[in-house]
């Protein structure tokens, strides 16, 4: 079936109408019907083409296109923030479109839909790397702890200065779940690594998270794990400058492939949950509950390494690998540590970057 995308600009409403700025979000439908009508809609809360999690959203909203229905509408760039209150508003105007299907993207959509979905019984929800489920809502969920926990190992492995680094905009439960399990790879690989966690408040923010790479780089991290859309573009470009001395660790797809400056990439491909669910919903499947799926799926879940990470690392990450699978390693996504705050340039207590944002 072939499918004609098109694409509009829609205004969100006025921002007095929220406790914070409402930006403009990008609406794209399959098919005329679906501009008013859809019979499915996906919610991304981000940029669509952002190299990283929304974009595979993106992809999730092309396959439903394609290989399920054309009557699908893809929102998307609704808040960077991922501002709860915007997110609620604009998942209550797409509810009232009565589509049969909303899926809402990412971890930060828990709460939306959980008030939303309240009001509308008749619609079905589902988040994509969520943790909720009811009556009318469903999860689907790709195991990134599992791809996250090998890539900390390989930064053990691979850090030279002991020292290793983890950047990201907001932090909804997925987020700091595998921030943990990033942690605890590391943890696992070198004991004594010490840990920069950083979450900048942005994901897309160019400026924040160079800044962010800057002063973890300044403090001897010689590979940082990077969590973010946009933004990561920026990072790229700090750790390019580093001529090799410095590694960086993507996510969601194989950044492997995209530049040397990647010693790895904890794959994690959302637009198989995405697609799953929309089949799900069209074969009245739907469980109301949590779906998973981790390793034992390699084309959507892994650790891509670089060709030049040493074969004893490698042998190594395939062992654990393989031990994550059978449950042999049980991978724990709590970290109760500090966090490095890159303007003072000292730990702080996780709260402060709750603080930060109540300030704003």
């Amino acid at each position: 079936m072939k499918v004609s995308l098109k694409k509009s600009v829609l205004l969100l409403a006025c921002a007095a109408c929220f406790p914070a700025f409402a930006q403009g979000a990008v609406v794209e439908t399959a098919s005329p019907e679906a501009a008013t009508a859809p019979e499915i809609t996906v919610l991304l809360p981000g940029k669509a083409h952002d190299n990283g999690f929304m974009e595979a959203g993106y992809r999730g909203y092309e396959r439903i296109a394609k290989g399920v229905t054309a009557n699908v509408k893809c929102v998307s760039d609704v808040s960077a923030t991922s501002d709860a209150a915007v997110l609620t508003a604009e998942l209550q105007k797409l509810a009232k479109e009565q589509p049969k299907l909303i899926i809402g993207h990412g971890g930060q959509m828990n709460g939306p839909v959980s008030a939303v979905s309240k009001e509308y019984p008749q619609i079905q929800f589902v988040v994509i790397q969520g943790s909720v489920k009811g009556d009318n809502i469903s999860s689907y969920v790709v195991d990134q702890e599992q791809s996250a926990f090998l890539a900390g190992a390989l930064a053990g492995y691979m850090t030279k200065t002991g020292k290793v680094g983890h950047i990201s905009g907001a932090w909804p439960k997925p987020g700091l779940q595998a921030r943990a399990a990033f942690y605890n790879g590391v943890k696992y690989a070198n004991p004594h690594a010490q840990f920069y966690s950083t979450f900048t408040g942005d994901l897309d923010n160019m400026k924040v998270n160079a800044k962010a790479a800057e002063a973890q780089i300044g403090e001897g991290v010689d590979v940082i794990y990077t969590m973010l859309n946009s933004g990561r573009s920026a990072v790229n470009q700090v750790i390019a400058k580093t001529n090799g001395q410095v590694l960086e660790i993507g996510n969601v797809i194989d950044w492997t492939k995209e530049s040397p400056i990647f010693v790895g990439s904890a794959v994690a491909d959302s637009s198989e949950a995405l697609f799953n669910a929309a089949k799900d919903y069209k074969a009245g499947a739907l469980t109301h509950d949590i779906t998973k799926i981790g390793l034992e799926k390699p084309d959507i879940v892994r650790l891509a390494v670089a060709p030049f990470v040493p074969a004893e690392a490698v042998n190594r990450l395939h062992d654990l690998h393989q031990k994550v699978v059978s449950g042999e390693v049980q991978i724990s996504t709590t970290y109760d540590g500090p966090e490095f705050d890159p303007a003072t340039k000292t730990f702080v207590s996780q709260d402060a970057k709750n603080q930060r944002r109540a300030k704003k």
